[in-house]
């Protein structure tokens, strides 16, 4: 059974501390636990974090992280490949080789330029998240404040929205507000992610999707990665567990359909990795699901969902 985990942060961290060793360092996710955990794709995003814009611009971290990820891809080649369809990446996985899906983690950068979609596309970007914590050119984020929690995308987000559409690149809509989310649905003509949420119901976490935005989500066919940030995953908790991320599983399945849920672990983004340590838990993970879902729906959880909304949004 092989995995699509639709989101980690492992290159700013790997683009903070370039002397770690990007196929066995310290980092929760490395090509070496991708290798032994069967990985189909990672998704690797770029993330612009506010630690590095106390100093610089967001669009020079980007390039940064982006020169590091070239880098890294470059002198791995043997083992993983930037992958740009579907198609590519079922054919790595004949080859023995690892893919890598390249996005980035807030659209600050974007600063109101559209052209800057295009730019990103051309680097070889395939998806955006449209924010992360704060308000940019596009729209706001998710708020304990409900007034905030339910305003909608800027005019220049319905705008972004439809030349990510043009273009054939993702749109995620984890961090985004409430309202954003109900735009990114009547706005986009493809179907879109949350690539790292979890469920609202269960927790109640700003940052959780509600069973109505996962209904909906499932009827535009998209497809929600559960994250594995304990304080998403359990009020008060202070470490995941396998447990808690199946009773997340469960009950999107339950909300939404069996074709709506799959990974985003959040990897080498949150502070405590819990019950899995490291990308190596997923072996348990899987072994644990066995008991709730059955195989076939464990192929579309694991990686058949997230390659089909890639497979809609990216023509191949």
């Amino acid at each position: 059974m092989r995995i699509v985990d639709m989101h980690c942060d492992t290159l700013i961290e790997g683009w903070r501390k370039p002397e770690k060793s990007f196929y066995d360092g310290d980092f929760s996710i490395n090509l070496k636990l991708l290798k032994e955990n069967q990985s189909l794709c990672q998704f690797f995003a770029m993330y612009l974090s506010r630690n590095e814009m106390k100093t610089m611009d967001p669009y020079d971290i980007l390039k940064g992280i982006y020169g590091y990820y070239t880098q890294k891809m470059e002198e791995h080649k043997d083992i993983i490949r930037p992958v740009y369809s579907v198609e590519e990446i079922l054919k790595n996985k004949e080859e023995g080789i690892l893919s890598s899906f390249l996005t980035v983690e807030d659209g600050v950068f974007v600063d109101g330029k559209i052209e800057r979609i295009q730019e990103i596309y051309d680097m070889g970007v395939r998806l955006l998240t449209i924010l992360w914590g704060y308000e940019n050119s596009m729209g706001y984020p998710c708020h304990d404040d409900p007034a905030i929690h339910m305003m909608g995308l800027k005019p220049f987000g319905i705008e972004v929205v439809e030349e990510m559409n043009r273009l054939g690149m993702i749109i995620d809509v984890s961090h985004l507000s409430e309202g954003g989310f109900y735009d990114v649905a009547k706005y986009s003509k493809q179907p879109f992610m949350a690539t790292h949420s979890c469920a609202r119901a269960l927790t109640n976490h700003k940052r959780n999707l509600t069973d109505d935005q996962l209904r909906t989500l499932a009827e535009k066919g998209g497809v929600a990665g559960i994250n594995f940030e304990c304080s998403f995953l359990k009020e008060g908790s202070s470490r995941a567990t396998y447990e808690q991320i199946i009773q997340h599983l469960l009950h999107m399945k339950n909300v939404a359909g069996i074709e709506t849920i799959g990974f985003g672990s959040d990897f080498d983004g949150i502070d405590d990795n819990g019950e899995l340590v490291n990308y190596g838990g997923f072996s348990t993970l899987l072994q644990m699901m066995e008991k709730h879902f059955t195989y076939d729906e464990m192929d579309k959880i694991t990686h058949l969902n997230a390659l089909r909304v890639m497979k809609d949004v990216l023509g191949k």
